[in-house]
C-alpha cells in the first residue's frame, strides 16, 4: 500500500456510458443501448491505489477506459489534475497521453507477437520521440526491462519465447516508458497462475514506491485487492454502492452487496468457514434493462419497496459513501 496524498489526481462527474446494440431500433421502438456505467462519481487522490470491484459485467473496465480516454462518454466528463480531458483537442491529449498509461488484462492478448521485445517496449518512447537517437532508446529499454525483473539480454526474443508473468511484466514495461502518473491496471493478475500473481503484485507495489505512481486497479478478486489497495470503490451494474478505505470495507462493509461478495471470499482456515453462509440468489440483470429505483433490489433479500421505486443517492458515513435506504 502506497503513502495516500491529499490531492485529489482523477476525478469523475457523472461519468455516463452506454453502448449501442448492433441491430438498432424496430417496430419504431426506441434503440437498445448498454447502461455500462450510470452517472459514476468518484476521486483517486495521488500516491493511492483505488481498487475497482464488482461481478463481470458491472462496468469496471469500461470505467477504467473512460479514465484515460480509451472511451468517450455519453454523458459527463473526467478531470486529471483539474483539467477536463473530454474537452482536449487531439494534440493536448496526446501530450497528457504520457501521463496515463494502461496494463491490460491478458498479456497474450496485448502484446504483438510479431515484435520482438524492444520494439514493443521502445514503441511509446518513439512515437512520443523521447530519446534523441537509437543507442540511447535501446539503452532505456535495458533499464526498463531490468526494472521488471527481465534479463536484458533477452531484448531481441519475442512473446511466445516468454510464459505469461513474463510478458505480463514486458507489459509493465512498457506501461512504464513514458513515466506516468496514473496508470490503470485492468485485471493485470487474473490470467497468471496463483504462484506468479504475488510476483506480479510486489513488483506494482515496488514501482509504485519507486516512481510515485497513481493507480486505478480493476479487480474482481477481493483477496487480491485486500492486499494491494488503499481504498476499494464496489460497483453493481454500472451504479457504485459504496467507497471506503479497504480495511474498513473488509471488516465493516455497509451496504449488502458489499457484504455478500466479501461473504463469498474463500476462507483457507476451515475454523473460519460459516456453516449457513447466505450466497446471493438470482442472476444479474440485463444491463440493456436495468431494474427500476436501487439496481440491486432484486438480488437483495433485504429491499423495501422503496427500493423498488426510488434511486439511492451516496451518503458520507464516517468518511465512507455507500448508497442503500436500509443505512
Amino acid at each position: 500500500m502506497s503513502n495516500q496524498k491529499n490531492n485529489v489526481m482523477v476525478k469523475t462527474v457523472d461519468l455516463v456510458k452506454e453502448f449501442d446494440i448492433p441491430g438498432g431500433s424496430f417496430f419504431g421502438k426506441n434503440k437498445p443501448v448498454v447502461h455500462a456505467t450510470s452517472n459514476v462519481n468518484i476521486q483517486i487522490m495521488e500516491g493511492e491505489t483505488f481498487a475497482l470491484v464488482g461481478e463481470s459485467g458491472c462496468g469496471k473496465s469500461t470505467l477504467g477506459r473512460l479514465l484515460i480516454r480509451l472511451l468517450e462518454p455519453t454523458k459527463g466528463h473526467v478531470e486529471f489534475e483539474g483539467v477536463n480531458i473530454n474537452k482536449l483537442k487531439s494534440n493536448d491529449m496526446r501530450e497528457l497521453r504520457k501521463k496515463m498509461q494502461i496494463i491490460f488484462q491478458d498479456p497474450y492478448a496485448s502484446i504483438n507477437p510479431r515484435m520482438d521485445v524492444y520494439n514493443i517496449i521502445a514503441e511509446p518512447l518513439v512515437t512520443h520521440k523521447i530519446c534523441a537517437t537509437k543507442e540511447e532508446t535501446k539503452e532505456m529499454v535495458k533499464q526498463l526491462m531490468k526494472k521488471v525483473g527481465i534479463r536484458p539480454e533477452f531484448i531481441n526474443r519475442y512473446p511466445h519465447q516468454f510464459s505469461g508473468g513474463q510478458r505480463q511484466r514486458i507489459g509493465i514495461a512498457r506501461a512504464l516508458a513514458l513515466q506516468p502518473k496514473l496508470i490503470v491496471c485492468d485485471e493485470p493478475v487474473s490470467a497468471l497462475d496463483v504462484s506468479i500473481q504475488s510476483q506480479i503484485l510486489n513488483l506494482l507495489h515496488d514501482l509504485q514506491d519507486e516512481f510515485k505512481l497513481t493507480y486505478l486497479f480493476i479487480s474482481h478478486d477481493l483477496s487480491v485487492v485486500r492486499y494491494i489497495s488503499d481504498r476499494v470503490c464496489v460497483m453493481f451494474l454500472g451504479k457504485i454502492c459504496e467507497i471506503g478505505n479497504t480495511e474498513d470495507i473488509f471488516t465493516n462493509p455497509l451496504h449488502p452487496y458489499t457484504k455478500f461478495l466479501i461473504d463469498a471470499v474463500p476462507k483457507p482456515d476451515p475454523t473460519l468457514r460459516k456453516e449457513n453462509k447466505q450466497l446471493l440468489q438470482g442472476d444479474i440483470p440485463s444491463p440493456v434493462n436495468p431494474p427500476s429505483g436501487c439496481r440491486f433490489h432484486t438480488r437483495c433479500p433485504y429491499s423495501k419497496d422503496i427500493c423498488k421505486e426510488k434511486e439511492p443517492q451516496m451518503k458520507d458515513f464516517d468518511g465512507r459513501q455507500a448508497a442503500c435506504f436500509l443505512l
